[in-house]
């Protein structure tokens, strides 16, 4: 297992949030997360470091469109091998636009940003969450908006990221479900090609919707034994079919964002048995002997272990979150670690 944090040279007064992560097949590991004096504030940006052989390289601004809000960048490795970004801009969340830039190079340099869907507000694309590619070889980004109501969808993009179709909302009963609804769904398909999502909820718990049209349209969001404290979850699907869910098993709406959490399921996502803890209250386990005095930074009293990005690496899986809002923290793990 490989624990570190992925910077150490942040000014003090920099928050860090909403970390996303790609594996390239030269096994290098890109990071990517928003940065600023905080959450919601004009000077964040979309910042970037690489994982080579030799450790994490230099953090480096990827994106930064001018003195507006920069929100939940998401990497994804397309199958032409392109590396694209995704991220959010916008001062408040309802009038989020989406922005993307792509790289040939495995993010050694970048393409100008441009708007994914012209004239939107509101949010197309990935919200939190990579897309996944389907096994009709479409592109399935998984959606949510955020309104006085919240509600997930999939944004489908069939021709290789040109163009993308919005899926209708998730069914919700909204009266039945506490607090505002659904937002940040992860997606996977099933070897018989049905699709389904995990979405966070103010309802204390995870919710499941399924789709047997390739995403087009969903059952309606039920929800499952797995707490969620309303607060981001990834999954990853292994080459055997092993899902790993990174998590907050925290069953309170606004709950505590610590322990975090690695569940695995052999059932397809029918049940879920604790795996890994990657972090819980308190300092964290051992970073390669990095410790936040190392570096200055001002750690706030409150734990906070959230936001994961999860994706296959090898025979396991590479893990990114954010640390206590100050560090992104990064944790490789081999299958036999999963309990896989």
């Amino acid at each position: 297992m490989t624990r570190e944090f992925v910077f150490a040279d942040a000014p003090a007064s920099a928050r860090c949030h909403a970390a996303t992560i790609a594996a390239l097949p030269s096994r290098d590991v890109l990071a990517a997360w928003f940065e600023g004096t905080g959450e919601g504030a004009p000077d964040t940006a979309i910042w970037l470091a690489r994982r080579t052989t030799a450790g994490w390289g230099e953090r480096t601004k990827v994106a930064d469109l001018g003195p507006v809000a920069h929100w939940n960048p998401v990497l994804f490795l397309a199958p032409d091998g392109t590396l694209h970004l995704f991220f959010k801009v916008g001062d408040r969340i309802s009038a989020w636009q989406t922005w993307t830039t792509t790289s040939g190079d495995g993010g050694m340099t970048w393409s100008p940003a441009r708007e994914l869907v012209p004239g939107d507000r509101g949010g197309r694309g990935p919200v939190k969450n990579k897309p996944i590619v389907a096994g009709d070889g479409a592109w399935l980004a998984p959606a949510s908006i955020e309104g006085e109501r919240w509600d997930c969808f999939v944004d489908a993009s069939r021709d290789g990221g040109r163009t993308w179709q919005a899926s209708a909302l998730v069914p919700v009963d909204h009266d039945a479900v506490a607090g505002a609804g659904l937002i940040q769904p992860a997606l996977w398909e099933s070897p018989g090609g049905s699709v389904h999502m995990l979405t966070r909820s103010t309802a204390g718990c995870v919710y499941r919707s399924d789709s047997g049209d390739g995403g087009r349209s969903w059952s309606a969001a039920y929800p499952t034994a797995l707490p969620n404290n309303n607060s981001g979850l990834d999954l990853a699907r292994l080459a055997g079919g092993t899902l790993v869910l990174a998590h907050n098993p925290v069953g309170a709406s606004w709950g505590a964002r610590t322990p975090l959490v690695l569940s695995i399921s052999r059932d397809d996502g029918a049940s879920w048995e604790a795996s890994v803890v990657l972090e819980d209250e308190g300092v964290p386990r051992d970073f390669s002997g990095v410790t936040p005095a190392d570096t200055g930074i001002a750690i706030d009293s409150r734990a906070e272990f959230s936001y994961p990005a999860v994706v296959p690496y090898g025979s396991g899986v590479a893990v990114a979150y954010t640390w206590k809002r100050t560090r992104i923290a990064f944790v490789r793990l081999g299958e036999d670690e999963l309990g896989g």
